[in-house]
């Protein structure tokens, strides 16, 4: 007859057999990260981090109509020229920890206009714009912070003065200043699939919005994958090689700019009479959103050079000005352009391969 294992517990002469402890895990604040790994929202086969960018964008000529919503104003109907933008971005790791990991970006971009008509001697908005151009001077800081192997949440806060002003002495006034924020919570399955919920409060849509985010990264075979922060845009990914990467998809594009009138414009109302409690408008703002149906190349040029190169087609949703003089924020003018196709050249710095590989990381 066996032994039970209570008398096998109480034998004294046996000793006692204990599993090894398990090594304290350590939480996302403290502890030893060395052997550890951290989630983010990346996955393999994605391009390469972007330190510094430079991109040109351009659209040939097509067809505007704008229609006053005030009694007043006039109509316009003609054509854009140019519709050119050049953006000049750049991003420094000011905080770079594996648990904790934050980036400060700087941006410069302008857009400008020319338009063929009425516009450049009697349309006071337009003349404004083509005079001037649209600028906008941003700062932004980006916080990404994994909290174990799957979890991880990712926050970023920008500031910007956008607008029609030309020199430092137009930058006085608060009317200029934009703000935006977005934050993600996010899950990390395996080093090709990412994803995560969250929102972004800005003006992707044209005027200033919150409204959902669902942040999806996955990558499918060697070739394959896709990145996306829907709704605000959506890509396909194929990786031809290390050196060269594809994409296709759509973008949503929202711009607002505060546009200061050189002329006042007169609020007149039925009777022909400017109207007693409104103030003549000498300040709008410019709500712009656009959808663009894009096709792009990557290609690495040097080790720490790429360039991109895109084409596609822009839908414009609106381009309309609204009353920032008065409290009501009316809507003064409902402006269309015409869709049109557009092209873009971008050249970008990239941490060298040869550093990324004796730091371990993949591309």
């Amino acid at each position: 007859m066996g032994i039970g294992h209570g008398a096998l517990a109480q034998d004294p002469g046996r000793p006692r057999l204990y599993p090894p402890a398990a090594p304290p895990k350590p939480d996302s604040t403290t502890g030893d990260f060395s052997q550890r790994a951290f989630a983010n929202p990346s996955v393999l086969g994605m391009g390469p981090s972007k330190g510094l960018i430079v991109r040109y964008e351009r659209m040939p000529r097509f067809g505007v109509q704008s229609n006053a919503q005030v009694v007043g104003i006039s109509n316009y109907a003609g054509e854009v020229d140019k519709n050119a933008r050049l953006s000049i971005k750049g991003y420094i790791p000011a905080w770079n920890r594996p648990h904790l990991k934050v980036v400060v970006g700087l941006a410069y971009e302008r857009e400008e206009f020319q338009f063929n008509g009425p516009a450049t001697t009697d349309y006071e908005l337009y003349r404004n714009i083509e005079n001037k151009g649209l600028k906008s001077i941003a700062s932004q800081v980006v916080v990404l912070r994994p909290i174990d192997e799957v979890h991880w949440y990712l926050a970023r806060v920008k500031g910007e003065l956008s607008g029609d002003y030309n020199s430092s002495s137009d930058l006085s006034t608060s009317d200029y200043t934009r703000f935006s924020a977005e934050a993600v919570y996010g899950w990390k399955r395996n080093p090709n699939f990412s994803w995560g919920l969250g929102f972004q409060y800005g003006y992707t849509f044209g005027r200033l919005s919150l409204y959902p985010a669902v942040l999806y990264n996955r990558t499918f075979n060697n070739r394959w994958g896709v990145e996306a922060l829907f709704p605000a845009r959506v890509t396909a990914r194929y990786n031809a090689s290390e050196s060269s990467i594809f994409y296709a998809g759509y973008t949503v594009d929202g711009y607002n700019y505060i546009v200061k009138l050189r002329n006042e414009l007169a609020r007149i109302g039925p009777d022909g009479a400017p109207i007693a409690d409104k103030k003549p408008l000498r300040t709008l703002e410019l709500r712009e959103t656009e959808v663009k149906f894009r096709l792009r190349w990557e290609r690495e040029l040097l080790s720490f050079l790429w360039m991109g190169a895109e084409a596609g087609y822009r839908y414009n949703y609106a381009f309309d000005a609204f009353d920032k003089t008065n409290d009501d924020r009316e809507k003064i003018i409902d402006s269309k352009f015409n869709g049109t196709p557009y092209a873009s050249l971008e050249l970008f710095i990239t941490p060298p391969r040869k550093l990324l590989e004796k730091a371990g990381v993949r591309r």
